[in-house]
């Protein structure tokens, strides 16, 4: 029962709300909507009155004159009809564009603009019969419902009121003359618009914010679902550490693979050893190519001694390069000078082996910096 709609207390998360808005679920007020659309039609209505009035004492007058050679001539009445129906669509045209455009304003207005073929895609789901009752019961039907019946009483009442009041205006219009009655049919109009824009305008100021807490609540999260979610965002940990696992598994093999290849390894004999690389021909200063800490410091002792690569033991240059240097850089500058020492020293003993120059001497003392060292760095 963790999942149940009592156990959701907690607010959406940014990646539902999200992926409630790729499917087309958004905030919308259908009040607001039609409030715009009535907006629209009450500006273009009071705007383009006295036009279209004008227009259509024209066409009425037109309408009502016939001669001789329009009743011979049916080609003629056929020609004067189109010419009519093009004047109408005229007239309707601008209404009903601007009622179109207020309906996308209020759809963007209220959720954004949202371009997305999944609320019209089949879902079988929807053919339930008992999640379609519990549809019909949910809170947001409920409340839309009533409110749709309080607003249907609101603008019959509003509406009994204005045609009551405007009665006997409207009885007296057949003794009026074709302008004056348009005239008044027009006022009439406006008035009944404008009454009913008010209306709708004070519904929209409530369903709004009405509705944008309905689709919280509707979107509102269990703890369970909470902990999912983040398992999809952050992924298993026990995958993930078994990714890093193998990642580290594979950088420790390219590491060992470029031992064979370096000049020398200096090690602390029990616990670091780095294998150093330098070709002066593409390299700026010796490069570590490989190092490791107790096993991997063994590893690395075995794989030089097996390839011929001669091992040192300097351990004061060792925990050095170690603590400062990362594998495939290249060592700092305060320890050229050591550095440089030990592969002087591996140059002469390498030409020693081969019969090219005299045996050297101990290897001097290296010129390793105090501060560098993390054994005499954790003393002090």
């Amino acid at each position: 029962m963790s999942d149940d709609s009592q156990d959701k207390q907690l607010p959406a998360s940014e990646r539902k709300l999200s992926k409630a808005r790729e499917d087309g679920q958004v905030v919308r007020s259908k009040d607001l909507g039609h409030f715009l659309v009535l907006l629209a039609a009450t500006g273009i209505l009071i705007a383009l009155t006295p036009t279209w009035f004008d227009a259509v004492g024209k066409l009425l007058r037109s309408g009502l004159i016939f001669d001789a050679r329009t009743v011979a001539a049916p080609d003629m009445m056929v020609q004067r009809l189109g010419q009519w129906v093009t004047q109408a669509l005229v007239l309707v045209v601008p209404l009903a564009l601007g009622i179109a455009l207020a309906s996308v304003a209020a759809s963007v207005a209220a959720g954004g603009w949202v371009m997305t073929f999944k609320v019209i895609a089949p879902k079988f789901s929807k053919l339930d019969p008992l999640q379609g009752i519990g549809n019909v019961f949910s809170k947001k039907q409920l409340l839309d419902a009533l409110k749709a019946c309080a607003m249907g009483l609101v603008i019959g009442a509003v509406g009994c009121l204005l045609l009551w009041k405007r009665w006997p205006d409207l009885v007296n219009l057949l003794a009026l003359p074709l302008p004056a009655a348009f005239a008044a049919v027009g006022e009439a109009v406006r008035s009944v618009l404008m009454s009913l824009l008010l209306v709708v305008a004070a519904f929209a100021l409530l369903d709004w914010p009405l509705q944008k807490y309905l689709f919280a609540e509707q979107m509102k999260m269990s703890h369970q679902e909470v902990k999912d979610e983040f398992k999809q965002q952050e992924g298993n940990v026990e995958v993930k550490n078994k990714i890093k696992q193998i990642g580290r598994e594979r950088a420790r093999k390219r590491m060992l693979a470029n031992v064979p290849q370096a000049d020398l390894v200096v090690m602390n004999p029990t616990h670091y050893a780095v294998a150093l690389k330098y070709d002066d021909g593409t390299m700026g200063a010796p490069r570590v190519v490989a190092k490791g800490l107790d096993l991997m410091a063994f590893k690395i002792r075995d794989i030089a001694t097996e390839h011929e690569v001669p091992v040192l033991e300097a351990p004061p240059l060792a925990r050095a390069l170690y603590a400062t240097t990362e594998v495939d850089a290249e060592v700092p500058m305060a320890l050229y000078s050591a550095v440089a020492q030990v592969l002087a020293y591996v140059y002469q003993l390498k030409a020693a082996l081969a019969g090219k120059a005299p045996m050297p001497g101990h290897m001097p003392d290296l010129d390793v910096p105090r501060d560098l060292d993390p054994h005499h760095t954790r003393g002090a």
